[in-house]
């Protein structure tokens, strides 16, 4: 079932591509609700805005805690918009339905790794955000959640063509908003139980938040699909950046971390090379040309299609040895 869009909740940290949507938005005649620097953005393109605090009837207050959790936000984001107890409740309290809502979070990991103080990272836990994704994707039958700017087209396109939302849409980015939540809330779990899991061997449960990378040519054999994860914070080839070359498969990725692992354990010049998580040359010295020979001697057959890991600078020389 396609829902009209008729009002607009919008309250984003990220602004990117935002501008599009409020311009598509207002074309629409789209009623727009947003708060605090959303609303000074949407006002400075000269569009009007509805600000938060006239739909609840209650001013942001405690340093912006408390704004948008209110039965006139969460009452408009939960009414089920076909059912007659639902629609008395909003006609006797005056509840207007909200029929998109756009949001993003505060920042929290981004300050965290910042290295800020406690008391920051404590403000930049969003409370109000994840209430009202929560909210509107739980009632996604209804109502469209975008969480990420990389859906402003598709949502831009659908409104484009019928000012609505088709089902599929809005079900697909409701999974998206939970997942979001669900990472999110991790995130801030994981900051408060550093401090207890460096004191305690192990914890009780053990979770690994992992994010997609790269689309692999093919998984461990050619038949196989495969894809790289990763965590943000791990230093070595799920962090690297990759400057030429075709795609990377599994066997390449595997070797790539075997031999990284291998090179860190040398403090001198070193180089190894590794082919099918087996190293078939490593060697040491204090010139890394005279390293790699020394490497690739130990078995110059297996060393073909092989990775190679250096502990040192790459220079152009060397880089045209172990090219040819």
């Amino acid at each position: 079932m396609d829902i009209k869009i008729k009002t607009a909740l919008i309250s984003v940290s990220d602004k990117s591509g935002l501008d599009l949507v409020i311009k598509k938005l207002h074309q629409e005649k789209i009623k727009l609700i947003s708060t605090g620097g959303t609303a000074q953005f949407i006002k400075d393109m000269n569009i009007p805005v509805t600000d938060v605090s006239d739909v609840t009837n209650f001013p942001e207050m405690m340093d912006g805690r408390i704004k948008t959790l209110h039965p006139n936000v969460h009452g408009g984001l939960l009414a089920v918009r076909d059912n007659q107890s639902h629609k008395k409740s909003q006609e006797k309290y005056n509840i207007e339905n909200i029929d998109l809502l756009i949001v993003n979070l505060y920042p929290f990991e981004k300050t965290v790794n910042s290295g800020a103080e406690a008391e920051i990272c404590v403000e930049n836990i969003d409370i109000g955000g994840p209430a009202m994704i929560r909210a509107g994707a739980k009632n996604h039958e209804f109502v469209t959640v975008i969480t990420d700017p990389n859906d402003y087209p598709e949502l831009i396109k659908q409104i484009q063509q019928n000012k609505s939302t088709t089902y599929n849409f809005r079900k697909t980015l409701a999974g998206k908003a939970f997942k979001l939540t669900s990472d999110y809330d991790k995130a801030i779990a994981d900051w408060f139980q550093k401090d207890y899991n460096e004191l305690n061997d192990l914890p009780e449960k053990f979770s690994i938040n992992l994010e997609k990378s790269l689309h692999m040519r093919y998984g461990e054999n050619p038949h196989q699909k495969g894809a790289f994860y990763k965590t943000n914070d791990r230093i070595g080839a799920a962090n690297a950046k990759q400057l030429q070359g075709k795609e990377l498969s599994y066997n390449n990725i595997n070797d790539t971390d075997a031999a990284f692992e291998l090179i860190c354990e040398f403090e001198n010049p070193a180089v190894a090379i590794i082919k099918h998580a087996n190293p078939c040359g490593v060697a040491e010295n204090a010139n890394i040309n005279i390293a790699w020979e020394k490497a690739l001697q130990t078995d110059t057959v297996s060393a073909f299609g092989g990775i190679v890991a250096l502990n040192r600078e790459l220079d152009a020389q060397l880089a045209h040895k172990l090219k040819s």
